[in-house]
């Protein structure tokens, strides 16, 4: 067919160029007189394409060549280009040609779709996809019509991709993202918005795993301690897909937000609560993991799993139980990095949620400011004493709720305590004073045979520590009654005395708890690297009471 064509060409343009003063004169002035060539055109067409028996030979030899070439084979391209110009020139490219050629192509990828995905793992499958698009692409430019490509491209994207869109995702969307292949997710997401309902697809299977992923790390009291670090790094790895593989489309990051706000919040309370332990642990001294400018960009993603959070109340419930503790012990990393917290917050809640947190900062600048009018009310009295006294004033509304703890003190305490009273009231009448036991700590001067120490304690530890300036040994009941301390909080205090890691005392009989009848000893023995030791109270699980 191609070498009649050939001839027949050769020879119209022949006879064309012998009349041509004829066919641009004559027939030109005359419209119902085609030209040379389109009369040879019409004849080639009746005479020979007309014929069923020729025509479908030469379209469906057209057809298996190029299947040949779909499979891998090697073709002679510019033959199946002279052919298709040839059908184009008698106008029966379409009616002839590209209708066959559509169906053919949808039952061949048909079922190379269905091989695709039974066969190929996700990344391998997008990437044929994309090659075998690209090939068509190449095919149009190299022998079919332009008008071909838009028709012969959607068929190709529906069979590979749009009528397989849920099994492609479901055999390796999970993996793309738990490995963070995100060329193969671009590439993904590049593939679906070129189907129907891709995006839609793509973005409900994008849902389900953030739910999924987050619900593991929720739900499962096992990850508690790593919780809030796993959803940060989460938080960063899916932002970084959306910036990155998914081009930032809005809708993408409206459906994250929603499925964090869904996942973080299936158990109640304890995400908050765990969230405002994390911030004390970045906020406290001795962190020294981060520069001020990467824990403020810590803040910042703090803030926003923070926004997903409904238990607000509680997460300001243990914050601000966690800062009257920094504050109180001095233990703040960075004065700048908690103010900086508290206007995050502030933005992000409003001032009736900061109030009372920024009270606590209030008080304790006023506080620092009374510290300096007692001292010289002190020696303006001429008031002796050789224990320096440090007083926090804390207005009842601002902080946690204390329970008072009455204790026997020492005449020397109980006088420094009289004094900041007539001091403190004889400048604010009409205030009550309530004093604190719980919150108090102390730094006693100890002497051993192995050398001299600084203890760092609390209060109720201070108590126990100076009856044995008094005596050898005393049982728990003989404690009990001269510290005035109830049970429970007095069995605390001796276990850290003298079953934690810096024993300062030795208890009779040995043991992790403190039981009745127990006699405790100074361990005149005791030897520590260190000259200022921290010695740590017993913790008491940690509650926080809400009202409803």
């Amino acid at each position: 067919m191609d070498k009649c064509w050939q001839d027949h060409a050769r020879q119209m343009s022949m006879i064309r160029n012998i009349f041509l003063f004829l066919d641009r004169t004559y027939v030109f002035q005359i419209s119902m007189l085609s030209s040379i060539w389109d009369m040879g055109l019409e004849l080639f067409k009746s005479y020979i394409i007309r014929d069923q028996n020729v025509q479908s030979r030469t379209i469906d030899g057209i057809l298996l060549l190029i299947e040949k070439e779909r499979n891998g084979e090697m073709i002679d391209r510019c033959l199946i280009q002279r052919l298709l110009s040839m059908l184009s020139d008698l106008q029966i490219y379409q009616v002839s040609f590209e209708n066959k050629f559509l169906e053919e192509t949808n039952r061949f990828y048909a079922a190379e779709g269905r091989k695709l995905v039974q066969k190929k793992e996700i990344p391998g499958c997008l990437y044929h996809i994309k090659n075998l698009l690209e090939e068509e692409v190449d095919r149009v430019r190299a022998y079919l019509s332009l008008n071909t490509q838009k028709l012969l491209i959607a068929i190709v994207e529906k069979q590979l991709l749009g009528e397989h869109l849920s099994a492609v995702l479901q055999k390796g969307l999970s993996y793309l993202l738990d490995e963070n292949r995100v060329e193969d997710l671009s590439v993904l997401y590049q593939l679906f918005s070129r189907v129907e309902f891709g995006v839609q697809v793509l973005l409900q299977h994008w849902i389900d795993y953030i739910k999924k992923f987050g619900n593991s790390i929720v739900t499962n009291p096992v990850k508690d301690k790593t919780m809030v670090q796993e959803l940060l790094d989460f938080k960063d790895k899916i932002d970084f897909i959306i910036a990155t593989s998914f081009l930032k489309n809005e809708k993408f990051i409206v459906a994250m937000k929603d499925a964090f706000e869904t996942f973080i919040n299936k158990r109640s309370n304890k995400p908050a609560q765990l969230l405002a332990k994390y911030v004390d642990s970045k906020l406290r001294a001795g962190n020294k993991e981060a520069t001020d400018e990467e824990l403020e960009e810590l803040l910042d993603k703090v803030i926003v799993l923070f926004r997903f959070i409904n238990g607000k109340d509680v997460f300001e419930a243990f914050y601000k139980k966690d800062l009257a503790r920094r504050l109180l012990l001095g233990k703040s990393a960075s004065v700048d990095a908690e103010k900086s917290m508290l206007s995050k917050l502030k933005q992000e809640c409003g001032t009736a949620f900061t109030n009372k947190l920024q009270g606590m900062f209030k008080d304790m600048e006023l506080s620092k400011d009374t510290m300096i009018q007692l001292k010289q009310y002190m020696q303006n009295q001429n008031i002796p004493g050789n224990i320096e006294l440090t007083v926090n004033i804390l207005t009842t509304s601002f902080w946690p709720t204390y329970i008072p703890k009455e204790i026997h003190l020492p005449p020397e305490m109980e006088r420094l305590q009289e004094n900041f009273k007539n001091f403190y009231l004889s400048k604010h009448s009409g205030r009550k004073l309530q004093w604190q036991s719980s919150l108090g700590h102390c730094v006693l001067k100890a002497e051993f045979k192995k050398g001299k120490k600084e203890l760092q304690v609390t209060l109720f530890q201070t108590l126990v520590l100076l009856m044995f300036n008094e005596g050898d040994h005393f049982s728990l009941e003989e404690i009990k009654m001269a510290t005035g301390l109830e049970d429970r909080e007095l069995r605390r205090t001796l276990q850290s005395l003298a079953c934690g890691r810096a024993r300062v005392l030795i208890k009779n009989p040995k043991g992790k708890d403190v039981e009745d009848g127990d006699r405790f000893f100074c361990n005149e023995e005791f030897k520590h690297k260190l000259f200022k030791i921290k010695i740590n109270q017993i913790q008491e699980k940690e509650t926080v009471f809400f009202s409803s």
